[in-house]
């Protein structure tokens, strides 16, 4: 289907040589494009940046008359790629990506590059295999010494020193799998690729011992090339702003590993000593068989986030894609509802004004002081006398003071605050009112998520830079900057290809940096698990649900773990599973942490418990831990040695929305470009005059060709931001 848009934008360009056309965008699907910037010279010359992450990773040459074409993530054509830009980023996580697309739209010429094979760094998605080649590469991920660094050190003069970058990704450790689920009757199972490319297979052999009661140990076999989300349902490409889509135990045994990725698995024999007993009697429906090799099988219906956040519906990220109209990029779900635990029991939270009144879990006395302080909170800052002495007291040694009962605080302090209890009190306030001010927008609650992963929203922007004119480069690694030892500023850097391109400006992710110029960083770490569970940790009548959870913690001086429950219909798992990503900020490894919840929340698949009615815990399938930096709140004057003109973006944050990624790229391109609008909407195409023509185009259509895979059910376009706010 791709290769049939590409043959008729060939075409197109062969036939409108003499109407001098300068651009062809084309739109394969959503965050899916490529762009062609047509030179008009005799030989048909095609200088062009291509940005089409779901096509195949190897590159396919296309010959055509008079033109050959190279489609893949980057452009390896090192004859072709420009010489000198404006602006240089390293990383294609989302800070980076919001400022790729924020300098692209001012006018600059910006090279966007990434040695990795996807897009979005550690705030990427993958479908399952994928996960498993992204293991794979964390666990042989090594800094070996290059065999190419004479040749490029050659190229450095002597009034230059170089400034090389880091080969290894060591923001990832402790990664750790389970799998709990049976294997099921197939040995050798090949993940369906909606691509039909063959390249694209993950086999999975589970080998069983004579004695079933022994633990059984599986063993994987990794994709060799990794492969981005799949679409299976396509989304509506229109005009778009922004689109909503509403919707209704014992562990495997341990095996010393290290840091070294551990794959572990559960028997069918092996049974928890603590067997959950339910306490009604009566007889609840059968519980769907989910194996393994189903999982597998189906595993480009999984889009699995490295980093697990909401967006606030009033949040800076949601004004940033309704503003600058990258939203018509993406599609969004309301988060239906939010849940608290509270003494060994889930349970849901009252959002609304309506819901909290017919709460029955709440008492009139507690609803009536409840209303009164969230009333309160809205406004806090008109009221500094209800707070003033309380400034050096934390939030919850706050909440003991406004006559709010136990119960109250807790859903204060961890369902709508959503904050830890060491908090300060002007914190606390402020998130219970970021909440509060949030409520209603799209939905019941003040979430929203992207469909088919948090991963397409750095793509989204990626995209936008991509039609300003941005040239995209995966598997492009960067051997060192080079610096001018006069000046002290950076003007250059050499690739693998050792081709010196020069720029003004570079903005290169905290990862790349060296060890040497990292040496003097504090790092903080998160502990992030991902799970596959069979059933809500919460039942209703629908199961299609979006839920948020933060478990408080059970012993002093440990973080509370937020819990975020993904269906089906968010695109990120297949049918009859749930995704569960539970994030708190390390104070051990990823499983120490975050074990003791899953135990709680979850029980272990096990084969012979199936058709027994005793099990009303989720169960779990499928388990993954990890710790990822969080090097968020790093100053620049930590880093050793950075020219002045060399900008630092972090990776992702523990907290829950991306403020802090948002805020990072708008005051870095505040400072490298002052007095520059941040992200401007775009103008209208009617009004563009491509390549400098004085006269308008005979039709907008002869500019823009769009291939459009068609349209999602079940979702509601949004044409104007007028109209999310009236909603």
């Amino acid at each position: 289907m791709w290769l049939d848009a590409l043959y008729h934008v060939f075409m197109l360009l062969t036939y409108k040589k003499k109407k001098q056309l300068k651009r062809v965008a084309v739109r394969l699907g959503p965050a899916t494009s490529i762009l062609l910037i047509w030179r008009g010279t005799s030989q048909g010359e095609i200088l062009f940046s291509v940005f089409a992450p779901h096509l195949s990773p190897q590159p396919d040459s296309y010959t055509f008359p008079s033109l050959t074409v190279i489609t893949s993530h980057c452009v390896r054509m090192a004859d072709s790629l420009p010489t000198e830009f404006d602006v240089v980023i390293i990383g294609t996580g989302l800070p980076e990506s919001i400022l790729a697309a924020a300098c692209s739209r001012s006018g600059q010429r910006v090279l966007h590059i990434d040695s990795r094979s996807y897009y979005g760094g550690n705030w990427a998605s993958f479908t399952f295999s994928g996960l498993l080649s992204w293991l794979k590469e964390c666990q042989q991920n090594s800094d070996t010494g290059d065999k190419s660094t004479a040749a490029w050190e050659g190229l450095i003069h002597e009034t230059e020193a170089a400034l090389t970058l880091r080969r290894k990704d060591e923001t990832i450790q402790h990664t750790e799998v389970f799998c709990y689920a049976a294997q099921g009757m197939d040995d050798d199972v090949e993940e369906t690729d909606a691509w039909q490319n063959p390249s694209l297979v993950a086999s999975s052999t589970l080998t069983k011992p004579p004695d079933s009661a022994s633990l059984s140990e599986e063993t994987h076999s990794y994709v060799t090339t990794h492969d981005m989300p799949a679409k299976d349902t396509p989304k509506n490409d229109g005009d778009v702003l922004l689109e909503v889509t509403d919707v209704e135990e014992a562990p495997a045994k341990e095996k010393p590993c290290g840091d070294k990725t551990c794959i572990h698995t559960v028997s069918d024999g092996d049974k928890g000593e603590n067997k959950p007993v339910e306490e009604d009697s009566t007889e609840q429906p059968k519980r769907k068989r989910i194996t393994y090799s189903q999982i597998v099988k189906e595993g480009q219906r999984f889009n699995i986030d490295l980093v697990s956040k909401l967006l606030y519906s009033q949040g800076s990220l949601i004004e940033l894609l309704i503003k600058s109209n990258v939203s018509r990029y993406a599609e969004f779900k309301n988060v239906t509802r939010i849940l608290t635990f509270r003494e060994g029991k889930v349970e849901q939270v009252p959002c609304s004004r309506a819901d909290v009144f017919n709460s029955k879990d709440l008492t009139m006395v507690e609803k009536r002081v409840l209303m009164k302080f969230l009333t309160f909170c809205l406004d806090y800052e008109q009221h500094p006398e209800e707070y003033q002495d309380f400034l050096q007291c934390s939030f919850a040694d706050y909440l003991k003071t406004k006559k709010l009962t136990p119960n109250l605080q807790h859903f204060v302090l961890h369902s709508i605050a959503m904050t830890e209890s060491s908090c300060t009190t002007v914190d606390g306030l402020e998130a219970t009112k970021n909440f509060l001010r949030c409520l209603g927008r799209f939905g019941n609650t003040p979430f929203l998520f992207p469909l088919y992963g948090q991963g397409e929203i750095p793509q989204c922007f990626c995209r936008m830079c991509a039609v300003f004119g941005g040239i995209y480069c995966l598997r492009h690694k960067v051997q060192c900057l080079v610096v001018d030892k006069e000046s002290g500023r950076c003007k250059a850097f050499i690739d693998h290809f050792g081709q010196r391109i020069k720029a003004e400006h570079f903005i290169v992710e905290d990862s790349f940096l060296s060890e040497e110029a990292c040496s003097g960083v504090q790092y903080k770490q998160i502990s992030r698990a991902v799970l596959i569970t069979d059933q809500s940790v919460l039942k209703t009548d629908s199961d299609q649900r979006i839920s948020i959870l933060v478990v408080p913690p059970a012993e002093p001086r440990t973080c509370a773990v937020r819990v975020t429950e993904l269906c089906s219909s968010t695109m990120t798992c297949m049918k009859d599973t749930y995704l569960v990503h539970l994030t708190c900020s390390s104070s051990k490894t990823a499983r120490e942490d975050l074990e003791p919840v899953v135990k709680t929340l979850f029980t272990p698949y096990a084969e012979t418990e199936i058709d027994k009615e005793e099990l009303t815990k989720p169960r779990l399938l499928w388990a993954l831990y990890f710790n990822m930096r969080d090097s968020s709140g790093i100053s620049r004057s930590s880093y050793n040695g950075l020219p002045s003109n060399v900008y630092v973006c972090s990776g992702p944050d523990c907290g829950l929305g991306n403020e802090h990624a948002v805020k990072q790229a708008e005051t870095l391109f505040q400072e490298i470009f002052p007095g520059e609008e941040f992200c401007p909407p775009p103008p209208n195409p009617e009004d563009i005059i491509l390549g400098g023509d004085d006269k308008q185009p005979e039709a907008p259509g002869n500019n823009i060709v769009m291939a459009k895979l068609g349209s999602s059910e079940g979702s509601k376009n949004l044409e104007s931001p007028g109209k999310h706010l009236q909603n």
